[in-house]
């Protein structure tokens, strides 16, 4: 169904407003998820994986992608320098196997995996397997469908999904509010 506003009329400010905080979430989101993770989280994920196994950098690189469900991908000027932090406080070595460096945890990165408590980061949304960053996509995926309602809805709908958004806000506040 088609708004029979114009653009100027009814919806006009309210649509361009909704745009505006649309492109906002979606900046904020970007800076934290997709790409980017903190560098504790980044440390992690590397000692996690090479106690499964020895890898080279980009196999490292592919293994948080696929098992974040593509919410993360580390770039190669973080995870190498990264290993190299690790390599020089010891939890990691390397080794030359057909022109690239395999890297593999030393005793001590055995140990230091074996003590911490902490979950690998790509399960940081809970054994649900949502993966990691799945708040900010839902969070995207909601403020387009407002988007949407807003450009296309009758006033009705309109009305309508404002209440939703109103519910769910509150109901996103009450979660907090839990512990």
């Amino acid at each position: 169904m088609h708004n029979s506003f114009p653009a100027s009329g009814f919806m006009g400010n309210n649509l361009e407003g909704m745009w505006q905080a649309v492109e906002e979430v979606r900046s904020r989101f970007e800076k934290r998820s997709g790409s980017r993770a903190g560098r504790g989280e980044l440390r992690s994920a590397i000692l996690a994986l090479l106690a499964e196994r020895p890898m080279h950098g980009y196999q490292i690189i592919r293994e948080i992608e696929e098992r974040s469900g593509g919410n993360w991908k580390p770039s190669a000027g973080s995870v190498y320098p990264t290993l190299q932090l690790l390599a020089d406080e010891g939890f990691v070595s390397s080794e030359e196997s057909n022109g690239r460096k395999i890297y593999s945890l030393t005793e001590a990165g055995r140990e230091d995996v074996a003590s911490a408590e902490a979950s690998p980061p790509w399960d940081s949304a809970g054994a649900a397997g949502t993966g990691f960053a799945a708040l900010p996509k839902a969070g995207m995926e909601l403020a387009q469908a407002a988007a949407q309602v807003g450009r296309t809805g009758t006033p009705k709908q309109v009305q309508e999904a404002v209440a939703v958004l109103e519910e769910a806000r509150r109901k996103l506040y009450k979660i907090l509010a839990q512990d």
